[in-house]
């Protein structure tokens, strides 16, 4: 899912819109989150390039592509807002003659609720969203979301809650004892009048943030922990929380627009995502988990054992995979987050 807007803008041809030539592939993804190593390697062996255009969240890119004359080819949302995608007809099925890769998709993650039998979409990576904390500022329980939604002194004016609705909802409704995809209106006060208390002693709400966590412009807030860990590797005293309460377990996926103008091509960079070597490429760049069967032994020794992926035994039963919400309660979450966002 994710980490530092603006790595690598796509190329707009002057009154053309994006290139349409032969030996492109347009890939709207999350900041940060494409390894440079994986996209060197496609264009070596395809001769196809691709041009990487950011966003920050789910809701972004579904907005963007709505509006239309984009001139993406491919789009990686999360798993609870595939649904969206499949319905308002915004993405087509996988064409299998080319992404022959396809059961290379590992048997727990073929047969899910959001897209089952992997028709439209491949699995790029996934992870939990969870609490990050520098323990040389803070040395409480990290597994608390306690400190975002009632900080701490010593947290205060230094907490960073990344701009992702479902996530944060999520976790304070967790928090305050809902269950996922609440509409019961007396929670939903809990968690706004929590949010609406809690965001005076918040820095920022941004995506962007390894670099302002090493070096100690964040002290704590609600993160992803593929990009928590990406900071503490450059910076120890960085911890990643999971949330007693309950939190966010996640996969962002990669499928083919419906108006792709280089469609082959995106099938062909999707097919090469599905090679085990190719999306260890990705897991050792952003950190995550995949869900390619053979990936593990070409990712990095660290991935095995780190904190950020492998959780405690105690906390597992906390992660709740993020479901596709209705929209009359999609409504309901997202007037709660426009009025915090204010």
């Amino acid at each position: 899912m994710k980490t530092s807007i603006v790595t690598g803008i796509a190329m707009f041809l002057a009154g053309t819109g994006m290139a349409h030539a032969e030996g492109v592939v347009n890939l709207y993804n999350w900041g940060n989150y494409t390894s440079p190593e994986l996209l060197e390697k496609f264009e070596a062996e395809t001769g196809i390039k691709v041009n990487v255009t950011d966003y920050d969240s789910n809701d972004t890119a579904l907005a963007r592509v709505r509006q239309g004359g984009h001139g993406f080819d491919i789009v990686v949302p999360s798993n609870s807002y595939i649904p969206t995608w499949i319905e308002e007809g915004l993405i087509v099925p996988l064409d299998k003659s080319i992404v022959t890769n396809h059961g290379n998709i590992a048997p727990e993650w073929m047969s899910v609720d959001f897209d089952p039998g992997r028709e439209y979409t491949v699995p790029w990576q996934w992870g939990t969203t969870g609490i990050i904390v520098d323990t040389a500022v803070y040395s409480g329980d990290v597994n608390d979301a306690g400190i975002v939604f009632n900080p701490p002194e010593e947290l205060k004016g230094k907490i960073n809650v990344v701009p992702e609705m479902s996530d944060v909802m999520a976790i304070a409704i967790y928090y305050v004892g809902g269950e996922s995809c609440t509409g019961d209106l007396e929670v939903l006060r809990k968690v706004r009048d929590m949010l609406v208390a809690a965001k005076p002693h918040w820095k920022a709400i941004d995506y962007g943030t390894i670099e302002n966590y090493v070096a100690g412009d964040f002290s704590a807030g609600i993160n992803w922990n593929g990009s928590t860990m990406r900071s503490r590797l450059q910076k120890e005293t960085i911890a990643y929380g999971y949330p007693a309460t309950g939190y966010p377990v996640w996969m962002d996926n990669a499928a083919v627009l419906a108006d792709a103008p280089n469609r082959d091509n995106a099938m062909k960079f999707i097919n090469f995502v599905l090679e085990p070597e190719n999306a260890a490429l990705l897991s050792n760049f952003a950190r995550y988990a995949n869900g390619v069967t053979g990936s593990v032994e070409f990712m990095d020794a660290g991935m095995r054992d780190a904190p950020e992926i492998n959780v405690p035994a105690e906390l597992v039963a906390a992660g709740k995979f993020s479901p596709a919400c209705p929209q009359d309660i999609n409504d309901l979450h997202t007037r709660i987050w426009t009025e915090v966002m204010q």
